[in-house]
């Protein structure tokens, strides 16, 4: 709580008056993000409203015992039934990549709920390790600088928000460990369900930086710092260059 508080403070994330929809996978990120921020509701000088809303996939899945812990802890909670999964089937090439496709799928399912509830911001759960991973994606296979950013406006206006953006993976983990919670793991995945290529580069990714981390034991504090001191006059853009 203290990190999220502090990372709530720099970035200005959650404000007063703010209706947030939390996206709920169930996954141990977004099932700490919406007991960080009932906690946080709790301690906050100023007041906010939050609603979690679970997308599914249309693929039989069952979030019974979600919404029964939402409930146990008062909180909010919407599962939208779409058909994605069986649109998927039509519009993803075999052995091609579907991660893409269902993040963007699921975003825009999100995005139109936070409109309907008249919500101001969509609040999703990467970590600090999502950010590193998704540099060094780009860098490595796209050529390109480029991270998560802690806050930025969608098209639509509305403000996507990651409150969960300066803490590493395993205390999420270990948030759900230690509390005993039953968070949905990889049974929840599309790709489970059909022929289709498995992404690898994020999986790389996680493992070339565990192997950097072991030699480099400040690789990820340094990291975040580095995120936020950009010298972008110091690259080959030459649109940037400080003449």
């Amino acid at each position: 709580m203290s990190k999220l508080g502090k990372t709530n403070a720099e970035f200005e994330l959650i404000e007063e008056g703010d209706k947030i929809l939390v996206g709920l996978s169930g996954g141990k990120d977004s099932l700490t993000m919406i007991h960080a921020m009932r906690e946080q509701q709790r301690r906050a000088p100023f007041k906010f409203d939050f609603i979690a809303v679970t997308i599914s996939y249309g693929m039989g899945e069952n979030y019974d015992d979600l919404s029964t812990h939402c409930k146990k802890y008062d909180i909010e909670h919407i599962v939208i039934d779409t058909k994605v999964y069986e649109l998927a089937k039509e519009k993803i090439r075999k052995n091609s990549s579907f991660c893409s496709f269902f993040s963007r799928m699921r975003r825009g399912y999100l995005y139109t709920a936070a409109q309907d509830k008249g919500c101001n911001k969509v609040a999703i759960g990467h970590h600090l390790d999502d950010a590193c991973e998704s540099f060094f994606m780009n860098f490595i296979y796209n050529g390109q600088m480029r991270s998560l950013a802690p806050k930025y406006k969608a098209e639509n206006g509305l403000i996507v928000i990651r409150p969960l953006i300066g803490m590493r993976e395993r205390q999420l983990k270990a948030f759900v460990d230690d509390n005993n919670l039953n968070a949905i793991g990889d049974e929840a995945c599309p790709a489970m369900r059909f022929d289709v290529k498995m992404p690898h580069a994020r999986a790389n990714m996680k493992k070339m930086l565990a192997k950097m981390e072991e030699e480099f034991p400040q690789l990820f504090t340094n990291l975040n710092a580095a995120f936020k001191n950009i010298s972008v006059d110091s690259f080959f853009d030459k649109e940037k260059f400080s003449l």
